[in-house]
């Protein structure tokens, strides 16, 4: 049942930023610098990171202190070159190796655009993991559906094409809000139309969704503590990772991402807001959560959905719904409700929680 399932950049798109690394920095400039200048003065003197930083075309704008980085070798020795007091580091998008919170700020223009749509939720909880809270993200992709391969002078790239309802979703079920969107439009036949959104890192969860799921677990909500822990159901007498452990699905303990590269379970919550308790929840966050997570369930087609905690569920969808399989669903997918993992709730012990999960997570 392990996937180990990696997350890797497309080699072609790599070889053309390798090989073209010289044309690109002769045939491009930086333009819209307005935007530039909006994360510069936002930044203050905040730590911030310039993502695809390619051969520093942006250097000059973003402010410092300035931590660049990118996946192709030659373009960071170009970058090297245009000012050596900014530190530069090889690195991949699907695999950033920044501590948590390590930056207030990550400029991300025109690199989130070269990662399939599949791994872009993965990619977006990362970018949360290494922002602080109230951090900002500005992200800037081509606008369309699909993708495609660039035919210009560095020949070969592969392309995402993003619609902005579709991005700005997977943005607030990564713990982003945005709060800026704006869209360029296309200015001939060889330039497509762009988005620019500017968004703020909430103090939340992140989802971690992908293909390939066998499950999908959905909690509540998060506490302020798994909000600030990186992971959900983190209170010290929570259960749901023991039960997790006690069933057999989970190869690393309190690893959301292990929990799906591995072991193909992805985690969620209904309702993204992080309260102290779910009593500060009001019931229209509850149905409006069940219309987001029906989105995702859609756009990654689980083998199923396991809510943990009867009383979201009971508010949104089914007063009257009882541990189990429910009959019907408005998610799509076979739909499990379990009994919370907290606990206070002490009339399920920790094998009867295993015993859910294990049920919720069998092939049908």
């Amino acid at each position: 049942m392990r996937s180990n399932r990696t997350l890797e950049p497309d080699p072609t798109t790599l070889a053309a930023y390798d090989a073209g690394a010289a044309t690109y920095a002769t045939n491009r400039r930086p333009r819209d610098l307005t935007r530039a200048e909006a994360f510069t003065a936002a930044m203050g003197d905040g730590r911030r990171l310039d993502l695809g930083c390619g051969p520093g075309l942006w250097f000059a704008h973003l402010g410092r202190p300035l931590v660049a980085a990118d996946a192709s070798a030659p373009m960071l020795w170009l970058a090297r070159g245009r000012d050596r007091r900014v530190p530069v580091l090889q690195a991949l998008l699907e695999s950033l190796p920044f501590a948590r919170g390590a930056f207030d700020g990550v400029w991300a223009n025109k690199c989130l655009q070269h990662v399939m749509p599949a791994d872009l939720p993965l990619v977006l909880a990362d970018l949360h993991r290494i922002i602080g809270v109230d951090g900002r993200l500005d992200v800037e992709v081509f606008i369309g559906s699909g993708t495609f391969r660039s035919e210009d002078d560095l020949p070969g790239r592969r392309f995402t094409l993003w619609d902005p309802d579709e991005l700005g979703d997977l943005l607030a079920g990564t713990g982003f809000r945005t709060d800026e969107r704006v869209t360029v439009a296309a200015g001939d036949a060889q330039d497509l139309g762009r988005m620019q959104l500017t968004a703020t890192r909430l103090r939340t969860l992140a989802d971690t969704v992908g293909p390939d799921m066998r499950l999908l677990v959905c909690g509540l909500n998060p506490s302020l503590a798994a909000a600030d822990a990186g992971f959900g159901f983190a209170g010290p007498t929570n259960r749901f990772w023991k039960a997790l452990s006690v069933a057999g699905l989970a190869s690393v303990d309190r690893d959301p991402s292990a929990l799906l590269t591995r072991d193909r379970i992805g985690m969620t919550d209904l309702v993204k807001r992080a309260t102290r308790a779910a009593k500060d929840l009001h019931p229209d966050e509850y149905r409006v959560g069940v219309e987001r997570l029906r989105r995702v369930v859609a756009r990654t087609r689980p083998a199923a959905v396991c809510l943990v905690g009867l009383a979201g569920w009971r508010i949104a969808v089914d007063p009257h719904a009882a541990p189990g399989w429910q009959r019907s669903s408005p998610l799509g997918v076979r739909t499990y409700v379990m009994p919370s993992t907290s606990g206070l709730n002490a009339h399920s012990s920790l094998e009867e929680l295993a015993a859910h999960l294990a049920r919720a997570a069998a092939p049908s």
